[in-house]
């Protein structure tokens, strides 16, 4: 099976969307695919080779199509820029004749789609969320013989937009277990990031949005005792400069490089995840990487107790709290923190998440490819 990955990513990015899309495509190919990766040319702000940055085996290919890198200019119309440089890699893909590169093109955005005949390809569709313009979503999406839903909730969604659900497979995130084998100590983590020893750390590595309830638990570090420091790990340098004035009670350290993320983690005594409720892409559709990574570290988890999250833990596997209640989360963040169960919880989260790897999330999908129309 060949399989042309197309998507209009910058990468290497520190977002989490890169790291995604190139162990899904190491993945497949260790699942028995030739991968070809193909985005856009677009300025690479990290210096870095996509493999050594997200630390994956070269064993897929990175095409990069030539653009202008219209993403990385500053407007007052970001929107239109965002489909400016949508439709310029869309003319870019047509002339480069993507489409008779594999058998199977695999997408995670939809506007691309109408770029590719489904008696040519099998065409897949991952979905990461359900957009209010649904009458050209639901086009493309036609067009798709495999459709790959992040969560239940993204599966739920289609199927009430009329979508058949034999056509859709559910494909949580997932992650790499070797990465995480063996991490730095606590003590060196700490002393590598400047991060005082004394004090216990509940630590969030990610974004700093809206949706992904951060605001939360900026204003839950004020209600903390003493001896527990909220801290940050994520953000582009000018919000994170922002956030410092404004929340002082927070550590914030900025962003990391990918391949620190096990050792950062070490670092914890409690890692949060204060997902929103007020945004269905929060609440419902989203499978964060964070999330894998925290089961991943055998450290106790702080998290929301929103629909998206349990679809993989429960009580016995973490402490949920009520979401967008800033109180709410500090009084979880203490429990997890005074709680001699605590480590068993911790084992219970590394325990599920044997389950969900990058090459097993191939294999799902690829099953599903491979079966008959």
């Amino acid at each position: 099976m060949r399989i042309v990955y197309v998507s209009n990513s910058r990468i290497p990015t520190r977002k989490a969307h890169g790291a995604q899309i190139t162990h899904m495509c190491s993945a497949f190919t260790d699942s028995g695919a030739e991968v070809e990766l193909v985005v856009p040319r677009k300025r690479n702000f990290l210096g870095v080779d996509p493999f050594e940055y997200y630390r994956i085996e070269k064993n897929f290919s990175i095409r990069q199509i030539p653009i202008p890198d219209l993403g990385s200019m500053t407007s007052r119309f970001p929107r239109l820029m965002l489909f400016a440089d949508l439709f310029a890699f869309s003319m870019a893909l047509l002339l480069a004749r993507v489409a008779g590169r594999g058998d199977v093109v695999y997408c995670r955005d939809y506007p691309l789609l109408f770029l590719f005949s489904p008696r040519r390809n099998t065409i897949a569709i991952e979905v990461h969320d359900v957009p209010k313009t649904r009458g050209i979503f639901l086009r493309a999406i036609a067009r798709a013989r495999v459709v790959v839903a992040i969560t239940e909730g993204v599966k739920g969604a289609l199927v009430a937009l009329g979508i058949d659900a034999s056509r859709i497979v559910v494909a949580h995130d997932a992650v790499r277990l070797e990465d995480f084998s063996h991490p730095e100590s606590k003590a060196d983590a700490r002393r590598r990031l400047g991060l005082p020893p004394d004090k216990k750390l509940a630590l969030y590595i990610g974004r700093i949005d809206d949706w992904k309830g951060t605001d939360t638990f900026f204003v839950a570090a004020a209600r903390l005792p003493a001896n527990v420091r909220a801290t940050v790990i994520g953000g582009e340098d000018g919000q994170v400069k922002a956030l410092k004035k404004k929340h002082p009670n927070v550590l914030f350290l900025g962003a990391r490089p990918y391949r620190e993320l096990a050792d950062n983690q070490a670092a914890a005594d409690a890692l949060v995840l204060p997902n929103t409720a007020r945004f269905d892409i929060s609440s419902k559709y989203t499978s964060p990487l964070k999330l894998f990574s925290y089961m991943a570290s055998g450290i106790p988890i702080v998290a929301s107790g929103v629909p998206s999250i349990r679809e993989i833990l429960d009580e016995r596997a973490a402490y949920f709290v009520a979401p967008d209640d800033p109180p709410a989360l500090a009084a979880g963040i203490e429990r997890a923190l005074a709680d001699p169960g605590a480590p068993g919880k911790a084992a219970r989260a590394r325990a599920i998440v044997q389950g969900y790897t990058w090459r097993a999330r191939a294999r799902n999908i690829m099953e599903r490819l491979r079966a008959p129309v």
